[in-house]
């Protein structure tokens, strides 16, 4: 008699048990539910491939990044599939908040100096007043050194500016993003069109692992700059390796500024006028 009771005084206790955690549960779920969660890592880093995603970085953090684009492949193994020749991008950007982010860079394609600043408007998120998209401003100024021995230009006459709006949204292991965009060149050749060049990006990105994700870049000019330049086409790879973020591509764009790579391709992708080429960054807490 006296096991019976000791059993059912066990019993009743471990059902109490049960109950007080699935209470538990519950109450956790619902605080979540009326939480604000931010989505992070909608890409992994601050490039999607040739151009810029919502992402900045946090307070603080200096991201020393190396952009590099070889010559095209159709050049075969003569020229080691563009091995021989290469343009380089170096930059060295900085989160004045975890909204506001700047950077200054220099690109060898046509000795182009360039400095840009990009802020945080919206953050996805989840929860009580939560956010379906994230979208970011960025204007960037980019000022061309190459000497030209037929022309004297002013220093205004060498600037270009580029404004986009990034908007993304992240879904699980799927990131999509698009960038209207406007690039504007104070001086243009007698080739030229047009001054102003309206442009519209799209861009996405796959998660195959924690470490591996696949990412795509297209830029569709809506007036072309003149009838030798193609739109920017980019097929990417995004590995992830402790502070550092390496991208492997493969794009028809050789410049590695926004105004340069939306209005000055020049190659046809799908002729095999295809560049290899990466970014590497190198993330430092400084601040």
């Amino acid at each position: 008699m006296i096991k019976k009771i000791f059993a059912g005084i066990i019993v009743l206790a471990y059902s109490s048990a049960l109950w007080a955690q699935d209470d538990l549960l519950a109450s956790l779920e619902a605080e979540q539910a009326d939480q604000k969660m931010l989505v992070e890592a909608t890409f992994k880093g601050t490039r999607l491939i040739n151009g810029h995603s919502i992402e900045t970085r946090k307070k603080g953090v200096m991201d020393f990044m190396i952009s590099h684009r070889f010559g095209t492949i159709d050049g075969g193994f003569y020229e080691l599939f563009g091995l021989d020749y290469a343009q380089i991008r170096i930059g060295l950007e900085y989160a004045v908040t975890d909204r506001l982010y700047v950077g200054l860079g220099r690109n060898s394609f046509e000795k182009t100096y360039d400095g840009f600043a990009k802020y945080r408007v919206l953050r996805q998120s989840t929860g009580k007043g939560s956010m379906p998209i994230s979208a970011t401003w960025l204007s960037s100024m980019a000022i061309k050194t190459l000497k030209d021995p037929e022309n004297d230009l002013a220093f205004t006459d060498k600037l270009s500016f580029t404004h986009q709006l990034l908007i993304a949204r992240k879904y699980e292991k799927l990131s999509f993003q698009i960038m209207p965009t406007w690039v504007h060149r104070n001086l243009i050749g007698e080739e030229d069109d047009t001054n102003d060049i309206l442009a519209m990006g799209v861009g996405g990105r796959v998660k195959f692992s924690q470490r591996v994700a696949l990412c795509v870049e297209y830029y569709y000019q809506f007036e072309p700059l003149n009838n030798t330049t193609t739109n920017a086409l980019a097929i990417g790879f995004d590995i992830e390796t402790g502070g550092h973020v390496f991208q492997l591509q493969f794009t028809n764009a050789t410049a590695m500024v926004p105004s340069s790579f939306i209005t000055q391709t020049t190659n046809d992708f799908f002729e095999g006028e295809i560049h290899f080429g990466f970014n590497i960054s190198r993330t430092f807490q400084v601040n």
